[in-house]
């Protein structure tokens, strides 16, 4: 038992003085993208597993429309990027393989497909991987049901929490297992402010501040306390603090949903609880989600890999929405507003209002392929 014990303090140390290297990085890395001022931007598309590569072929496609002027002058570039699969990945034992993330660094934003996580075992997941290594640091997700009276949007915290050190936690056969949780000053403060400067330039006036600190003492009480910090610096804007299970309730509770605006929480909460917000907003194939940081970002479907459809044959029916939904935010990331919105506008025609073709999954519905036709025609007719 004391061999056990002995290794995991020493563990232990080693994580302690990685995070507090990472948390000094944080502070001195002044870097920062200006996509205006980029001659060429380049979008990296990776394809992942399962249905990944039929939805991302088909985002790519869609790119290849919207961008045709900006590609032929040269403007933008678009990269495929492969060797995120499972099976790579397992072969390089790696989340993400040392030339597949040298290509991911090559470009300035990247689209990226669902990609599978292994149960168990020690590889990470393939998502808190690029998180950690490209310092995507803001999960952003909006959710709107305007008929509901629901405007939301996540500012998630993502490079830190238990995803952080989620493959590095430590066992004693038979005995006992245990992960870590990590809060950071910098990394809190980071995710803060860029909710509260969202609020600020979109007319919000209220950031929830999420957490368990009644129970989580420490991290959630960290969270939360510099949370309040930041809030400091923008008076007109009411922070106000929620128990995540609280919170939770709240979003399908019908009388009080509408008054939250801007939602802000720590990492496994947030990975939670925007999964709850697609599901009331149509479900999460309906949701696109954001992964800031200040040099790249990576844009995404929120669902997995779905590998039964590829197990049974339907790949091909696979449903592109929350990929077209990932499109539509990195457009609008990397200064194309108008497309965006024309986008966002075709989609609310061809999933809402028309509905000439629809996906279900199954060969009683439309293609990946004709939905992607589909949405393209009703582009060009705006």
């Amino acid at each position: 038992m004391e061999k056990y014990i002995d290794a995991a303090v020493e563990q232990f140390r080693t994580l302690l003085n990685e995070q507090i290297a990472r948390e000094r990085k944080m502070e001195q890395d002044k870097r920062y993208t200006d996509y205006k001022k980029l001659d060429k931007i380049i979008i990296g598309i990776c394809g992942g597993d399962g249905i990944g590569p039929i939805i991302s072929a088909e985002s790519e496609r869609l790119l290849q429309f919207i961008l045709k002027d900006e590609i032929a002058a040269g403007k933008i570039e678009l990269r495929t990027i492969e060797g995120l699969t499972i099976e790579n990945r397992i072969a390089h034992n790696q989340a993400i393989p040392d030339d597949v993330l040298a290509e991911i660094k090559a470009c300035n934003v990247i689209l990226k497909a669902p990609t599978t996580t292994l149960k168990g075992g020690t590889l990470e997941s393939a998502n808190v991987a690029m998180r950690r290594e490209l310092d995507l640091y803001a999960n952003v997700r909006p959710v709107a049901v305007p008929e509901l009276g629901i405007d939301w949007t996540f500012f998630r915290e993502n490079t830190e929490g238990e995803y952080v050190l989620g493959s590095r936690g430590v066992e004693i056969p038979d005995t006992l297992a245990f992960d870590f949780k990590v809060t950071t000053n910098e990394g809190t403060k980071r995710i803060a402010r860029a909710a509260f400067e969202y609020a600020k330039n979109n007319g919000k006036t209220n950031v929830a501040i999420v957490t368990k600190a009644n129970i989580m003492k420490k991290t959630d009480g960290k969270f939360s306390e510099l949370c309040h910090e930041v809030a400091k610096d923008y008076p007109g804007i009411t922070a106000e603090d929620w128990y995540i299970d609280i919170m939770t309730a709240n979003l399908v509770n019908e009388r009080v949903r509408s008054n939250f605006q801007v939602i802000l929480l720590p990492n496994l909460y947030g990975d939670i609880i925007t999964d709850e917000a697609a599901q009331i907003q149509g479900g999460v194939g309906t949701a696109g989600s954001a992964n800031i940081g200040d040099v790249y970002a990576m844009f995404e479907a929120i669902h997995g890999s779905a590998p039964r459809m590829i197990e049974t044959g339907r790949g091909a029916y696979a449903n592109p929405t929350s990929m077209f939904k990932a499109t539509e935010m990195l457009l609008r990331h990397i200064g194309f507003t108008e497309k965006a919105d024309k986008l966002n506008k075709a989609l609310h025609i061809c999933t809402e209002v028309d509905k000439k073709y629809v996906i279900t999954g199954h060969d009683d519905g439309a293609t990946c392929s004709q939905f992607g036709d589909y949405l393209m025609a009703t582009i060009e007719q705006l």
